[in-house]
């Protein structure tokens, strides 16, 4: 079974209010204050600016959304994050805004490497914003991102 995840992540009030400036856009709630807004087709079309959103290596960040992601990042720290596995292969993605500059950046984890959860590019994301992990899990579990096997099925679990 794969996993596949493309998604902002800030604290729940943060989100809250950017989420009236994105159309399409929901909020799923994560633990420790967190929230995710899944990246879907909808929010993708409705984010870009038409140019192209790959400069930062990202497969699924919309044109000029890395302006938007700064510019929230005012009001305190906001990642955008993207996973995608199968079989226990895959990679992460993962940067980090806070007070209008890319403070973490964008890190990434190549296809077919085995890493330790503790130190992949999302886990260090998520410490930034303030996540701190259980014992015996790394923050990526211990907010929860494994509760759900892809973006949609977050919109489909009552987000927002």
């Amino acid at each position: 079974m794969g996993y596949a995840l493309q998604a902002v992540i800030a604290a729940d009030e943060l989100l809250r209010v950017v989420l009236r400036d994105v159309p399409g856009a929901r909020v799923a709630r994560l633990g420790q204050g967190l929230s995710l807004m899944p990246m879907t087709d909808e929010v993708f079309d409705g984010a870009t600016d038409g140019s192209d959103g790959g400069d930062l290596g990202f497969w699924k960040m919309p044109g000029g959304f890395a302006t938007s992601l700064a510019q929230w990042s005012s009001s305190g720290p906001v990642a955008y994050v993207e996973a995608e596995y199968f079989g226990g292969v895959g990679e992460q993605r993962a940067a980090v805004w806070d007070d209008g500059s890319l403070v973490l950046g964008p890190l990434a984890e190549p296809e077919r490497k085995r890493f330790l959860r503790a130190v992949t590019p999302i886990s260090q994301a998520l410490r930034l914003l303030g996540a701190r992990r259980s014992l015996g899990q790394d923050e990526f579990a211990t907010v929860g991102l494994d509760r759900h096997r892809n973006s949609d099925d977050w919109i489909s679990s009552g987000a927002g």
